[in-house]
């Protein structure tokens, strides 16, 4: 485990820097969501885009992902069900270089990523 840990950070690194998206191995699961650094038109369009080829009604009011309500939130959401419908390759989670996959699950609440 020591020799993987720096390994990991090298690619999240990696991920981050250059917009390359790193799926983990090992049966490890894997997320995606919304760059923080995303432009509001990037995830505008991202949202939209993923709810018209998966189901969002998670995201309605009153539904347990509706809140908080706001843009980089719904977006994710979108964009994880849009990359876990589509068997979860590097590049159903592009989005522009928009979508970061993560190892880390990004459920909160009664919110929970697929």
């Amino acid at each position: 485990m020591a020799t993987k840990l720096p390994l990991l950070f090298f690619l999240f690194f990696l991920s981050l820097t250059s917009g390359w998206n790193v799926i983990m191995v090992n049966g490890q699961k894997t997320w995606c969501v919304a760059k923080p650094s995303s432009d509001q038109a990037t995830l505008l369009s991202n949202l939209n885009y993923a709810c018209s080829q998966v189901d969002c009604r998670v995201l309605r009011k009153g539904c347990p992902c509706s809140t908080p309500d706001n843009l980089i939130n719904h977006a994710s959401i979108a964009m994880n069900l849009y990359y876990q419908s589509r068997g979860k390759n590097h590049w159903n989670c592009d989005f522009r270089a928009s979508g970061l996959v993560v190892v880390t699950d990004p459920s909160y609440g009664d919110c929970i990523y697929a």
